[in-house]
């Protein structure tokens, strides 16, 4: 296949290959809920849905927004593009750090829920963020 079709199909492709990604995170999600023996804590829910509020911020942001040419009758607003996708960012990297978290608990104890509850919320967190790019 040529290079140059690759880059013409891309935005006809992408997004429905980025919403398959976003929703096998969500299964992986739902799929350990339903399947785990002991009730899973709501606690345990909140990475995922921190990330996918982080990714609802990142998709907020047009990417011509945050170039040297961007103009805005309101002076000086880039910086304020940039601050809210460093915080997306801190947003994101918060939600994998508690679903890695919650994986570690739950590999530990005995109690709660199982070990594939504490992956699936990791790989919820990975595939919900990783759709970004």
């Amino acid at each position: 296949m040529d290079h140059n079709n690759l880059l013409a199909a891309w935005p006809v492709v992408g997004p429905g290959i980025a919403g398959a990604v976003f929703g096998a995170g969500w299964w992986f999600w739902v799929d350990a809920v339903v399947c785990s023996a002991a009730a899973v804590p709501f606690i345990h829910y909140l990475p995922g849905f921190f990330a996918s509020f982080a990714a609802l911020m990142f998709n907020s942001v047009n990417r011509e927004d945050i170039g040297d040419g961007y103009y805005s009758p309101y002076d000086d607003s880039e910086w304020r593009v940039k601050l809210w996708l460093f915080i997306s960012y801190v947003v994101s990297f918060v939600s994998l750090a508690g679903a890695v978290g919650f994986l570690v608990q739950d590999a530990l104890t005995e109690t709660g829920p199982s070990a594939w509850t504490g992956t699936a919320g990791v790989l919820q967190c990975v595939c919900v963020l990783i759709r970004l790019t």
